[in-house]
């Protein structure tokens, strides 16, 4: 398709095969190019679809004419979800190739020191498909973002309600608690189990799982020893498969639930799905409006199927705001001068653009003349508050034998009214 960027790809052998089958035959529809940085675990299995939405949304704006009349290319480096890995990705995308725009990462215990040791100080816009601990929220009322700091995945304060809410209309009565011992895992846990013990519900432990343990049994068998009638679990694939496979072993009961990032085929597949039928998970959701549907078809043309990973709809939004914000900031534009432009391509008085290539057609003539643009896109009209937050409906979700089914839809009033009713 005529106007597809280029992808540079460092990494994992998988990343790189990705990107081949993205490349395709794209060819440059402009005589400039201008280089955005994309920092993604592309070397686990729910993080290349993450790769692939990004680019899909980059190869859109191309096909509009790109950026400043500039064809944007990609420079894709895999984090490998792991914070040192992440830290040297975003140095060399920020130091070696100049990058004004950094979009990444996922996990908020990635995205962190990528913010605090690379971008602020490089003065790097940075846009997070896929990090909501309320840590950068404090970070910001700091002052310590420089007003850099955007992400269009809610808080994790959205997360934590919407499991409350399950594990309350569950009965659960006591619960254990898993999380990553990372910036998003502690959030999560903490959240979850302040929420519980307001209800009346009783933590019978919290325990923070670490990476690259060679067993978990200890910490499951102190899990066991407290008798929960269920467990919640705020892990990424590879502890969870152990933590969960150790439980299972040890006679621990199958009423589960996690938390999005377990929303995968590998986590599934590798602990059977006949131990997680009693499952239920959480996960945020683009509100239902008419933009959010239009990106499912779009998504489906692209890649025949539907967009039920993790962080798919807010990449997408994350790339699209991004680069609505690079060209209303104009050619050269340096990392506060794009990111200053954020409100004006997000402003709820402005005019309403589609997140397709008319849309940023569209744009290019209104940013140009003055004026401002609301853009309406996979999650909705997105809106940034002053810390760079966004908020968001939830989903409650199930494992099905083949895929992931929504088991109903939490509003935001609904949340807005667990959070009253507990505060």
């Amino acid at each position: 398709m005529k106007g597809r960027a280029k992808i540079k790809v460092w990494g994992a052998m998988s990343a790189a095969m990705l990107c081949i089958g993205l490349l395709g035959n794209q060819v440059l529809a402009a005589d400039c190019t201008t280089k955005i940085g994309v920092a993604l675990p592309t070397s686990v299995d729910w993080g290349r679809p993450i790769a692939a939405t990004t680019q899909f949304a980059v190869d859109l704006v191309n096909e509009a004419g790109g950026v400043s009349g500039c064809n944007i290319e990609v420079v894709l480096r895999d984090t490998q979800n792991d914070p040192k890995v992440g830290v040297d990705a975003a140095r060399s995308l920020v130091d070696l190739e100049k990058v004004k725009l950094l979009l990444g990462a996922v996990s908020s215990g990635v995205s962190m020191p990528i913010l605090t040791s690379v971008t602020v100080p490089s003065n790097v816009m940075q846009m997070s498909c896929c990090s909501s601990s309320t840590a950068f929220t404090k970070l910001s009322e700091e002052g310590k973002t420089k007003g850099l700091w955007f992400r269009t995945f809610a808080t994790s304060e959205v997360q934590a309600n919407a499991a409350t809410i399950l594990i309350k209309e569950q009965g659960f009565k006591n619960v254990a608690i898993f999380y990553k011992n990372d910036d998003w895992g502690q959030d999560m846990g903490r959240l979850v189990a302040d929420n519980l013990k307001k209800l009346g519900v009783n933590v019978t432990t919290s325990i923070a799982i670490n990476d690259g343990q060679a067993s978990y049994q200890a910490e499951v068998a102190k899990g066991i020893s407290g008798k929960p009638d269920a467990i919640y679990l705020a892990l990424y694939p590879k502890e969870g498969i152990s933590i969960v496979r150790n439980w299972i072993s040890l006679g621990g009961t199958q009423e589960m639930v996690v938390a999005n990032s377990l929303k995968s085929d590998e986590f599934r597949d590798k602990v059977g799905f006949k131990y997680l039928a009693a499952a239920i998970g959480t996960d945020t959701s683009s509100p239902r409006v008419d933009s959010a549907t239009a990106f499912i078809d779009i998504y489906k043309e692209r890649f025949d199927s539907e967009p039920n990973g993790p962080g798919l709809s807010n990449a997408f939004d994350a790339t699209m705001i991004a680069l609505l914000a690079m060209q209303a900031a104009g050619k050269d534009a340096d990392g506060p001068a794009i990111a200053k432009e954020v409100s004006r391509v997000t402003d709820p008085q402005g005019t309403p653009i589609t997140a397709d290539t008319a849309g940023f057609k569209k744009a290019i003539t209104i940013l140009h003349d003055g004026g401002s643009v609301m853009y309406q896109g996979a999650t909705g009209n997105v809106q940034f508050d002053k810390n760079g937050d966004v908020f968001a409906p939830a989903v409650a979700w199930v494992f099905t034998e083949s895929g992931i089914k929504e088991e109903r839809y939490v509003s935001l009033e609904e949340i807005k009214s667990f959070m009253d009713s507990i505060n």
